[in-house]
């Protein structure tokens, strides 16, 4: 296997490897020409997000400055928002549903490091997927680490660090971040009668 291969398999790899320096560049003059867009350039900002990651819906905003390990590895479905100072390191692959939103400074972090030091000294290093599924809210300032499953229709309060998996049809916070609550008919019915009052003019 390359190291690139040992690299998505989530097995130990070496990032000094010459072809995921290679990848790592191309990232790099991605995101530095995105990161120089102005907001007139939308058409372009999409053209830029479409080259670097992996796969994306039709719909996709991302507000600079935005930063990533390779891009490529970060597949993204419809409708994702992210906001300003988004970082997603993807030696593993993450995956993100539909219609996601993600709020100021939310950390998406696959890397892993070997615990014995002499190991992780060497060099070599690993990381595990990220699964986010869809009509996620991620809060303000929240991480989420590396081969965490984060399941349909969750909101992750501001601050949060995900360190395991989150249930669907939740409300989950906290360090480390823990379900607070489910999501229920009631919170639905309420939002429902406030969308509809907002349409009214209410």
């Amino acid at each position: 296997m390359t190291e690139k291969e040992k690299m998505l398999a989530q097995e130990l790899y070496s990032p000094a490897d010459s072809e995921l320096k290679k990848d790592a560049a191309r990232s790099k003059k991605l995101t530095r020409l995105y990161n120089n867009t102005t907001e007139e350039q939308y058409g372009y900002r999409t053209q830029l997000l479409k080259e670097l990651f992996g796969s994306t819906g039709e719909h996709i905003t991302v507000k600079p400055p935005f930063r990533c390990d390779y891009g490529s590895n970060t597949f993204i479905g419809e409708n994702f928002y992210a906001n300003f100072d988004c970082i997603i390191l993807d030696v593993a692959k993450v995956f993100i549903g539909n219609n996601c939103l993600f709020g100021p400074r939310v950390c998406v972090y696959t890397p892993c490091h070997p615990i014995d030091a002499e190991v992780r000294n060497s060099g070599v290093e690993y990381g595990k997927e990220i699964h986010i599924g869809n009509n996620v809210w991620v809060g303000g300032s929240a991480v989420i680490n590396p081969g965490v499953t984060i399941g349909n229709n969750v909101v992750i309060g501001s601050g949060s660090v995900v360190t395991k998996d989150i249930p669907d049809n939740v409300v989950a916070a906290g360090n480390p971040c823990k379900v607070i609550r489910p999501i229920t008919e009631q919170d639905k019915q309420y939002w429902q009668n406030k969308l509809e009052e907002y349409r009214k003019g209410i």
